[in-house]
């Protein structure tokens, strides 16, 4: 239980960080808009980038990565569903919805928890893998063909993914980690050192955004695609995960790894996507938030029961 008060401690205060810049103005009037295309166009692609290029494949391709992927596809299938069709969302919302009900928060959130929760940062490798390589690629070609007026052509829905940075950093880096080749030192330092900005600016980007505004708020936020987005991300998809880890046999630590990772809130990354399209921007704000306060008693609840 420490662990986990321990990793949401450290999110909580860079948020808050963000949340005082914001109050005291001190990066101006357009510091969030500035801070979060930042985080999407240049320390997210060199964090990811790094972290794929570095990474061991015999860690990465374990069960976690078919029980993550599968779960992620599936619970945020079930919401765009739900948005296009009963809520009569558009498609990039629904889209940034899908996202928030299952992109976990695998980076700022989810190493700490592997960490002190864990005990092994490694669990989250396979997850990060499958969020990097298939699903934000996905989703921002999706977003991409839904608003910037483009057909949804064959040509488009190849080309689209490769003018996004995050898909063509994470696909380099993969690349060399299949090939085993090792870029310089002095190549990988300007790459690992512009990346370390990846995750706090994604936090305080977040923070920023709180200022001046409520969490669903009346009339502002869209409540009824929060709590639906929240209910499946905390609810749903940890069980998911259980679930099918059950099915294929794990058992142990395995077992339990498995159903903490899948009950890890909404990434902040998520807002920098909303952000970055302007579609969404309040749903992936608020359903971060919710999600990252109910994850603490949904985490402790699945220690006590299963570490």
């Amino acid at each position: 239980m420490s662990g986990v008060l321990e990793g949401f401690t450290v999110i909580f205060i860079v948020i808050a960080l963000g949340y005082l810049l914001a109050r005291l103005g001190v990066l101006g009037p357009h510091g969030q808009f500035v801070l979060s295309r930042l985080v999407f166009y240049v320390a997210t692609p060199s964090l990811l980038f790094v972290t794929l290029a570095t990474s061991d494949l015999s860690v990465i391709l374990s069960p976690i990565l078919v029980v993550a992927g599968v779960t992620a596809l599936a619970v945020g299938a079930i919401y765009f569903v739900v948005a296009k069709f009963v809520l009569k969302r558009d498609v990039p919302e629904a889209t940034i919805g899908g996202l928030a009900s299952s992109y976990v928060n695998a980076a700022n959130l989810g190493i700490p928890i592997a960490v002190f929760v864990l005990g092994d940062a490694n669990f989250v490798a396979p997850l990060l893998l499958f969020q990097i390589m298939v699903y934000s690629p996905l989703a921002l070609t999706i977003l991409d063909l839904s608003t910037m007026g483009k057909k949804a052509s064959i040509r488009n829905i190849v080309v689209t993914p490769f003018k996004n940075p995050i898909v063509l950093a994470g696909a380099a880096g993969l690349l060399l980690s299949v090939l085993g080749i090792e870029l310089p030192e002095a190549l990988m330092q300007p790459f690992d050192l512009v990346g370390g900005a990846a995750v706090p600016g994604a936090l305080l980007a977040f923070g920023l955004s709180l200022y001046g505004t409520r969490v669903l708020e009346k009339g502002s936020s869209p409540r009824r695609d929060v709590v639906i987005a929240s209910t499946l991300k905390m609810i749903l998809q940890p069980l998911l995960g259980f679930l099918m880890a059950l099915a294929m046999g794990l058992e142990g630590h395995e077992l339990f790894a498995i159903t903490v990772i899948s009950a890890l809130p909404t990434a902040q990354n998520v807002f920098v996507f909303a952000h970055r399209y302007n579609r969404g921007v309040v749903l992936a704000r608020d359903t971060a938030f919710v999600t990252t306060l109910v994850s603490i008693p949904v985490i402790a609840l699945v220690t006590a029961l299963l570490a």
